[in-house]
């Protein structure tokens, strides 16, 4: 059994909670900046002691309207400024917050307000409020719903008027590391969401040791980030904390709105999902074959990952120097343009990235460190760091986390990161939890400094046939990189052979279909026969079963007509496919691979 620990750098007090940050920063450094938000068409500068009055007059709303310490409120919005304002004013009333994606259902929601005892909610639209609506008849505890873009943080801040500010304090001070600061409920890939019990001393000690004990060398004086994946998922959500803590400044942005944005906010680093870097990556190379500069791009981007391989091994040759300072002008320097000029580092979790495309990235100029982490880990359990980078690998462990392999290769992790338990679930609790030690449900490997790597999920090992056990994730990463592929799933459990449905990037397409002479209104069900897209996506299942053995690799694939989304419930917020789901409703498409 293979272990690796870390040691924690910072020590946290008991009696920490998560306000003490912003409010100690507005007592000593008044005006110092800790926020930009959008205003009139420009960034305006938040300062800490701005920060912290709002954030007050919206905890002493909260107090009026007979929100209790230990009470759950909702927030139901996209990624903005007013959800970092809420989420510390909910806590500052000693309440705990409870997000709620915003593409969800009313079913979801439901539940989620349900399961917690929601006893208010911050619903950023009317949509929003009226799927409250939809179902508020079966949740008896929920006494307000507030609408965001209907005034309702105003109408909350005029409520607290008339309670004293010492009354916050008091309520700041009631909470302590042992209290629990949030229910984030899991994405649900495998059955119902589940509740994770996230306390103020998870947040604290998980964010404090990361910051200062792994990416120091990113949250340096004057490093600023974007906000834009959603802060419903503990990723976004502990880097929130992260820079509140570091004094960061941060902005919040959308995916709609990313490239504008990161142009005039111009941040110094970034996270994002591993899908985000493909988009990059794929739109540079069809932007580039479309402007007949193809060649160009295919020639920078062989240069940047060797660029990048070299400075594992030693140092680039001179040759290969002066190639990447040519294409640094014509090429990589129009890609950091891109997303504002000034991004050094990228932190990227939720999924693997594939090694060539950290490479590549690193050799553009863009250091992404690959990192690993659950919400019931509060994000983080290892990360590549700046300074000690192995790349096809998440990273050794953050301080103050260990690392143990169990002996059918799971990855199992203790530490400051390990959620208290699951709200109204003491069985799923006790299932996770052993003597400390949280079970991921992932398999990994770990080499002797400590780098982990992770293989599949243990869950999702298939079993073909003929009994050889197929990780699926490996081949789904590398299909999946290739520009049309929008999504890639594995099949073959129980079956003769592995087999694979495959989704196209329907933005991908229109590049492709004219430099292929292909009509522009046709759609992907009339293209996934055609013969010449028939050949690319052999020649990506063709790449990806060269990394594996003849008995795992893919062996007949489906192109599907449409792609998995979370409006048809094929995908999870944060863009994981739900397996089951997608294996349930394409039943048919699958048992056609083994018809023949």
């Amino acid at each position: 059994m293979r272990e690796f620990s870390v040691p924690a750098m910072v020590e946290v007090p008991d009696s920490a909670n998560l306000t003490d940050a912003p409010f100690t920063r507005a007592a000593r450094e008044p005006g110092v900046i800790v926020l930009r938000r959008r205003g009139g068409g420009a960034w305006r500068s938040v300062t800490a002691a701005e920060f912290a009055e709002e954030v007050a007059g919206v905890a002493r709303g909260l107090i009026a309207a007979g929100i209790e310490p230990g009470d759950r409120v909702g927030l139901l919005s996209r990624t903005r400024y007013e959800w970092t304002l809420l989420d510390y004013a909910i806590w500052a009333a000693g309440a705990v917050s409870v997000p709620v994606y915003e593409t969800s259902s009313a079913e979801q929601i439901e539940w989620i307000a349900g399961d917690s005892g929601l006893r208010a909610v911050f619903a950023e639209t009317a949509a929003h409020e009226a799927a409250i609506e939809e179902v508020r008849g079966s949740l008896p505890d929920l006494a307000h719903v507030w609408g965001i873009d209907a005034g309702g943080v105003a109408e909350v801040v005029r409520l607290g008027k008339e309670v004293a500010r010492d009354v916050v304090e008091e309520r700041r001070a009631s909470r302590d590391t042992a209290d629990t600061a949030t229910l984030i409920y899991t994405s649900g890939t495998t059955g119902r969401p589940k509740g994770c019990e996230i306390t103020h001393g998870n947040l604290l000690r998980t964010a404090r040791n990361a910051v200062q004990g792994a990416i120091s060398e990113i949250t340096v004086d004057g490093s600023s980030t974007l906000l834009f994946l959603p802060l419903a998922h503990v990723f976004a959500r502990m880097i929130e904390v992260a820079c509140v803590e570091a004094g960061v400044v941060f902005g919040h942005s959308d995916v709609p709105n990313l490239l504008p944005d990161l142009a005039t906010f111009r941040p110094t680093f970034l996270l994002a999902v591993p899908r985000v870097f493909e988009k990059v990556y794929n739109g540079a190379e069809q932007k580039a074959a479309a402007e007949g500069k193809g060649r160009i791009f295919k020639a920078a981007a062989e240069t940047a990952v060797a660029y990048s391989r070299a400075l594992d091994s030693g140092r680039p040759g001179l040759g290969l120097a002066v190639r990447h300072k040519v294409f640094d002008v014509l090429v990589y320097k129009k890609l950091r343009a891109a997303i504002g000029g000034r991004v050094e580092y990228a932190v990227s979790g939720g999924a693997a990235l594939g090694e060539r495309l950290g490479h590549f990235f690193r050799g553009v100029g863009i250091t992404i460190l690959e990192g690993y982490g659950l919400t019931e880990t509060t994000a983080p359990v290892s990360v590549n760091r700046p300074t000690k980078i192995r790349m096809g690998t998440v990273g050794p462990p953050i301080p103050g986390v260990d690392v143990r392999l169990a002996e059918d290769g799971e990855v199992l992790v203790r530490g400051v990161n390990i959620l208290s338990g699951y709200w109204n679930n003491e069985a799923a609790t006790k299932e996770a939890l052993d003597d400390g030690w949280f079970h991921t449900g992932d398999l990994g490997s770990l080499d002797g400094d400590g780098f982990l790597s992770i293989t599949g999920r243990k869950k999702e090992i298939l079993v073909t046939a003929a009994g050889k056990n197929v990780a699926p994730a490996p081949l789904e990463d590398r299909i999946r990189a290739h520009p049309l592929v929008s999504q890639c799933l594995v099949v073959g459990d129980g079956r003769r052979f592995v087999g694979a449905l495959i989704t196209l990037d329907d933005e991908a397409l229109g590049p492709w279909k004219e430099r292929h002479g292909k009509p522009g209104g046709a759609t992907v069900d009339e293209l996934r026969r055609d013969p010449d897209l028939v050949a690319e996506i052999d020649a990506a299942v063709a790449a990806a079963n060269r990394a594996v053995s003849h008995a795992e690799a893919v062996k007949k694939y489906a192109v599907l007509g449409v792609d998995f989304t979370e409006e048809a419930g094929h995908m999870t917020p944060s863009l994981k496919v739900k397996r089951s789901v997608v294996l349930r409703d394409f039943a048919a498409e699958i048992d056609a691979l083994y018809d023949s």
